[in-house]
């Protein structure tokens, strides 16, 4: 994609790529990948998949160029944060260290162009399945990948009928995870621990469900996925902060697709 097509913002977070599984849509994050560059990258937790690695690899050719493109956009004089989440958690053996550049940090204070400060934080650490029964964790992960084999394969179903594309794993996420209430109690602690160290909102991951949107004056913003929604959050350099929908709502095309920008709506995911 020829420059002139560049969209450059302050501020990029992205989060829950899983590269190393078949889930990851690798394809599109290249392609939001060449039409945003930043000051500044956050890579907020779960990048790569060390628990799908550890129990087979998967690594196609599409996965090395996403990571080699942030690579590039290091050298080209970008900063890149990484903090890792559960699924990545080999990585925290070596917080405080750089690698190449690439800073590695548990969590990080970022100080948006309009002096707001966001905790951005991967968000495992308040997901108490994760925290205190690894082995469940575990267990629902295999479930989620099931899923996500079934989603892909209905979804090649419904291009073939001209059917849009329907997240099987994210609309059985959203319903269990309702069922014990548990996206609002994750907002709820997030914003909580922002509130206590004195900041204005927080960046997370994790939960694979993008929001943008202010409780009780702190504002919460979630990055999504790029297994489901592929999302992600930019910053402008005014500050304003802004959920990108990579994936156009119309079509599900299997190669490029166009970028779809979320303005932010107060109260609303």
């Amino acid at each position: 994609m020829h420059d002139q097509h560049v969209t450059r913002v302050r501020t990029m977070f992205l989060s829950d790529i899983h590269l190393g599984t078949r889930g990851c849509k690798a394809e599109q994050l290249l392609g939001f990948l060449r039409r945003y560059d930043a000051d500044t990258i956050y890579l907020v937790g779960d990048i790569v998949d060390g628990w799908r690695l550890k129990s087979g690899w998967y690594w196609p050719q599409a996965h090395n160029d996403v990571v080699q493109k942030l690579l590039r956009k290091v050298r080209k004089g970008a900063r890149l944060i990484y903090i890792p989440g559960n699924h990545d958690e080999f990585l925290k053996d070596y917080i405080g260290g750089t690698f190449g550049d690439i800073e590695l940090v548990d969590e990080a204070v970022h100080e948006a162009a309009d002096g707001r400060r966001y905790l951005v934080i991967h968000g495992d650490q308040f997901d108490l399945v994760v925290r205190h029964a690894r082995w469940l964790a575990l267990l629902g992960d295999g479930a989620y990948q099931a899923a996500l084999f079934v989603n892909t394969h209905l979804n090649i179903l419904r291009r073939r009928l001209g059917l849009t594309y329907w997240s099987l794993s994210a609309w059985a996420k959203l319903k269990v995870k309702n069922a014990v209430n548990f996206i609002g109690r994750f907002e709820e602690f997030l914003s909580s621990e922002a509130q206590r160290q004195g900041l204005d909102g927080v960046i997370c991951g994790h939960i694979h469900h993008a929001a943008l949107r202010d409780t009780h004056g702190i504002r919460y913003v979630n990055t999504g996925d790029w297994v489901e929604s592929c999302t992600a959050v930019v910053e402008h350099y005014d500050g304003n902060l802004e959920i990108v929908r990579w994936l156009e709502q119309a079509s599900y095309p299997e190669t490029e697709v166009s970028a779809v920008v979320e303005t932010p709506v107060r109260n609303a995911a």
